[in-house]
């Protein structure tokens, strides 16, 4: 049996040209006390977006301006499909579509998520992730479909000149491990989802 919804709370849920890939925008209520919005809920995200998901980890990092985290992504069996949002500042949030029997393969995606709009990205398996840090103290939260694995953990160039994206960060602030990831072209065939 359905959960019961509460009517009052709404979500908008935009489809973006890339299968599964959604960008959510909850409601929000104001007044002169501040604001309130509900972050989550399993039942309501089954219902609005179809998908009988379980989320089992929340990660959140905190960054200040000019860093880029990514792209990182699981392999299979422990893929994750992730949930994100800002807490706390923005960031350009980036994913790139690994997916081969897709139509979007190695084809990039962006928004702005930022803690003012409350927007939020919803990610499925089958993507690279990462952000660039637009705002100083700013905190990135995401929920996580499975639960991390070092084995399965893998991480494809943040600046691969065949995927062109456009970071808007003059001299990012990288990881040893960014900065020497492998290009789309240099990861192995059998490695997608």
């Amino acid at each position: 049996m359905a959960e019961a919804i509460n009517p009052i709370q709404e979500v908008n849920i935009e489809k973006t040209p890339f299968e599964g890939l959604l960008i959510i925008r909850p409601d929000v209520f104001g007044d002169d006390r501040g604001w309130f919005f509900e972050s989550f809920s399993e039942a309501r995200f089954r219902i609005e977006t179809g998908m009988n998901l379980t989320f089992v980890q929340d990660n959140e990092s905190m960054s200040k301006k000019g860093v880029i985290r990514g792209l990182h992504f699981q392999v299979s069996p422990k893929a994750q499909a992730k949930l994100i949002r800002v807490s706390r500042g923005s960031v350009l949030d980036v994913v790139v579509d690994l997916r081969r029997t897709q139509p979007t393969y190695g084809r990039h995606f962006s928004v702005v998520l930022s803690a003012h709009e409350h927007n939020q990205l919803f990610v499925p398996e089958g993507f690279a992730h990462g952000f660039a840090v637009l705002e100083d103290d700013t905190l990135f939260t995401y929920k996580c479909s499975n639960y991390y694995s070092r084995e399965h953990e893998r991480a494809l160039r943040w600046n691969d000149p065949a995927l062109r994206i456009d970071w808007g960060v003059d001299d990012p602030i990288l990881s040893s491990r960014d900065r020497e990831a492998p290009l789309l072209a240099d990861l192995p065939q059998d490695l997608f989802f």
